[in-house]
């Protein structure tokens, strides 16, 4: 169960990065992504960090996926898979160019694709 878009704006105001702020902000917009700016709204310990390898063993090829976290570089990637993600370290970053994969932060995503279709929530 999602909370309320009023408590989300409640939780809003107690945050400072202000990319997560406006990401908050349009995920609400959409009933679809309204899940997505629930958690993201909530207290950082709640949001997941996942390796690559964990996204490698849960996706398929062509898939997006959607980490609602950080993305860290342990493990390898080896399909052709959209990554979208709150933080990437740099090291995953570069493991996912060589792997022909792409990376977006969550609001390019939203932005990309307002209707949420085909969108893998890794939790």
């Amino acid at each position: 169960m999602t909370k309320s878009k009023t408590k989300i704006e409640e939780q809003l105001q107690r945050k400072g990065n202000i990319e997560l702020v406006e990401t908050i902000i349009t995920a609400k917009k959409s009933e679809k992504w309204l899940p997505v700016a629930d958690i993201l709204s909530s207290p950082r310990r709640k949001r997941m960090d996942i390796n690559l390898g964990e996204v490698n063993e849960k996706s398929k090829s062509g898939e997006t996926i959607l980490v609602l976290g950080k993305v860290l570089s342990q493990g390898e990637l080896d399909k052709k898979i959209k990554i979208s993600a709150l933080n990437f370290s740099e090291k995953a970053k570069e493991k996912i160019a060589k792997a022909g994969a792409s990376h977006l932060s969550i609001l390019e995503l939203i932005k990309e694709n307002p209707k949420g279709e085909g969108v893998k929530i890794l939790k």
